[in-house]
């Protein structure tokens, strides 16, 4: 079906962008073909008037784990345990694998038409990403890294990523994932809020610098890119001094460390959501410990640290949620630029760009998608006001297009629970 979408209000994603009226986004064959005057002749198109409302590219969501629900807990799981379960028989993998296509959809129908796994199970990211692709499943486009690797008692070790004892062993699973032809690679480098036993020191340094080094090495002689998990300064340090290409969440920076991103190149994954509920809710309410509210709001006071200085400092900056830790659903990313904007102090439309155009870039398919341009695909979101006043409105659209494909009015089932107690700290 070609598309002349008309009468709406253009946001096109780029960092500067303003409202543009008057204009028809012409969509052939899942690609933008043109944006020309609304009074063009549309006698080929199957015409889908927006009543005035805004259209804007779909977002991208950089930070994503396709196997969490984002489910509240009142304990800490043991999730090498539940994830050996999960993939023992072919039954619990077939209803696993439902589980995740239906986060996936989710994803979508929330507005996120583009998401970056780093961290799966098995090799359902890659599975799932071709068969979107094909057409037999509904959901975003994915840049997949299936399993994560990561160290025995490392960050996920055994549940989302592998614990590589060795650095052959490493290399053997960074071989594994490119048979499965992932994306990009995945490691975990330090712990995170819930792995850290004492007070100050999430991010405890887990992966040893030569393994690093030695992954970042083969995988980049062979074309991949590599995201890391970091939350701690050392962390960042080690992750960049050794061939990381992205902090994923990231910790307060030196001068010393400003100066190997820009040496490296890298850019700063940035994921508010995940830290917020346990630096800033009440502990009854996440059923944190003492020690693991205060490892949370050391880690959400360095991510927030962290990505203000990247952005005074020049460094490229993506947004993720990392959708799946508790509290943070596959539903609703539109929170995480609400954050960059309230913590980072960003405006709305720079919010905007970073989760669009500037993500689409940084991912390496900014040729495809991120911007409401000729040529790229259709990939784009309807609000009825405007987000760059108010990026509450994301909560709710209007209507979602999928390489051309329309969603009118997508709903998804929510955790209300989950809902009222983040809706606070809007």
């Amino acid at each position: 079906m070609n598309y002349a979408f008309t009468n709406g209000i253009i946001l096109d994603g780029t960092r500067d962008m303003k409202p543009q009226t008057n204009l028809c986004i012409l969509v052939q064959d899942g690609k933008i073909k043109d944006i020309v005057p609304d009074t063009t002749d549309l006698h080929d198109y199957k015409i889908v008037d927006l009543h005035g409302h805004y259209i804007l590219p779909g977002l991208i969501n950089m930070h994503v784990h396709l196997a969490g629900s984002g489910k509240p807990q009142k304990k800490q799981r043991d999730n090498e345990k539940l994830v050996n379960i999960i993939m023992s028989s072919s039954l619990t993998r077939t209803i696993a694998y439902k589980m995740v296509a239906g986060f996936a959809k989710d994803e979508l129908l929330g507005g996120v038409t583009t998401i970056r796994t780093v961290g799966g199970l098995g090799s359902f990211d890659t599975r799932l990403r071709d068969e979107i692709e094909a057409g037999t499943k509904t959901g975003p486009r994915i840049l997949a890294s299936n399993q994560g690797i990561s160290v025995p008692g490392g960050h996920m070790a055994g549940s989302v990523a592998v614990a590589a004892s060795s650095i052959s062993d490493a290399l053997a699973h960074l071989e594994q994932s490119e048979k499965e032809k992932v994306d990009l690679i995945k490691l975990m480098i330090t712990g995170g809020v819930l792995d850290a036993k004492e007070k100050g020191v999430p991010g405890e340094l887990k992966m040893p610098p030569e393994m690093v080094r030695a992954i970042c090495e083969k995988a980049h002689a062979d074309g991949y890119l590599v995201a890391a998990h970091v939350e701690s300064p050392e962390g960042v340090r080690v992750a960049l001094e050794n061939g990381v290409d992205s902090i994923e969440h990231g910790a307060k920076l030196s001068e010393d460390m400003i100066k190997l991103f820009k040496e490296r190149d890298a850019f700063l994954c940035t994921t508010i959501s995940p830290a917020l509920p346990y630096a800033l809710f009440d502990r009854s309410i996440t059923n944190a410990t003492e020690v693991e509210q205060y490892n949370g709001n050391v880690v959400f006071e360095g991510i927030v640290d962290c990505a203000k200085a990247a952005l005074a400092n020049d460094i490229p900056v993506v947004l993720g949620n990392d959708v799946g830790c508790p509290w943070i659903t596959q539903y609703d990313f539109w929170r995480e630029l609400y954050y960059f904007h309230k913590y980072v102090g960003v405006s709305n439309s720079f919010a905007i760009y970073t989760a669009t155009k500037r993500s689409a870039e940084l991912a390496g398919i900014g040729d495809l998608t991120g911007s409401i341009e000729k040529g790229k695909f259709a990939d784009l979101i309807v609000t009825a006001k405007n987000p760059l006043e108010d990026l509450k409105v994301l909560r709710n659209l209007e209507m979602v297009v999928a390489k051309g494909n329309v969603i009118e009015h997508p709903t998804v089932k929510k955790r209300k629970n989950v809902e009222a107690e983040l809706d606070k700290f809007l």
